[in-house]
């Protein structure tokens, strides 16, 4: 086979066309590598080869788009590469030289995704630490780059969570309201110690205001279906489940 004519391509990339009517779309790495800007026959055995080291720069270029579009692990770009269905050789080979162009770091990947992660949600240290886990980063670069997340940011975040809760959550009182406060800070990943440090400082009673208008409320939603003594008992019942208490004056 003799090459005929070159079109370049987007990429980095040339259609070469032969003189048997078909053409091939080969990266520019593999036309300098094997000199075909020069050398005009192509035989069957040179082809193999040639399109086998085409396909390890797809994988390669694909890889390396890949993360320039979002920073990710080194196990979530491989699994990322295994879904697109490459050969688990070309997608280890494409790894292998990222790592060491520096291209993919999952030390560099940890100390953004916990900077990201303080900067644009509520998570706390626990929560951040175990999303990075599940993304296969190593639990000892794990432990020694989440300690920017001091404890005294925790604690200043803390504070805050619980206001917000106290604030947002004007139906609750008491120790409902507690309780629903303390579940989320742990379920966002908070130390329990600062937590209860914390929340051990404010005082969650009964606020006699939103008790009266959450009566109210509840009052007129079940006198639909309730009457009498059957009505108060469901409505303090009620009540009670959102950790308030209303006793008509």
């Amino acid at each position: 086979m003799k090459i005929v004519k070159y079109k370049k391509m987007t990429k980095g990339r040339y259609k070469i066309f032969l003189d048997n009517d078909k053409d091939i779309v080969l990266y520019e790495d593999v036309i300098l590598k094997y000199n075909l800007l020069l050398k005009k026959d192509i035989d069957d055995d040179l082809l193999i080869e040639i399109d086998k080291y085409n396909q390890e720069c797809d994988v390669y270029y694909v890889a390396l788009t890949s993360i320039n579009n979002r920073f990710k692990s080194t196990y979530e770009l491989k699994q990322s590469l295994l879904r697109k269905e490459y050969p688990n050789d070309l997608v280890d080979k494409a790894i292998e030289k990222l790592l060491k162009q520096g291209y993919l770091n999952d030390r560099m990947y940890t100390k953004s995704y916990i900077n990201n992660q303080i900067i644009t949600t509520n998570k706390g240290p626990y929560k951040i630490a175990k999303e990075l886990a599940d993304k296969k980063i190593d639990q000892d670069i794990i432990n020694e780059e989440i300690v920017v997340f001091t404890d005294e940011e925790q604690l200043s975040r803390i504070k805050k969570l619980i206001d917000k809760g106290i604030k947002t959550n004007h139906n609750k009182g008491g120790v409902v309201l507690k309780q629903k406060i303390y579940n989320d800070l742990k379920q966002n990943g908070y130390d329990i110690s600062l937590i209860n440090s914390v929340i051990s400082s404010y005082t969650f009673e009964n606020d006699k205001e939103i008790a009266k208008k959450e009566y109210e409320k509840l009052y007129r939603k079940y006198s639909r279906k309730y009457s009498g003594k059957e009505l108060d008992l469901k409505v303090k019942e009620k009540l009670y489940q959102k950790g308030l208490k209303y006793e008509e004056e």
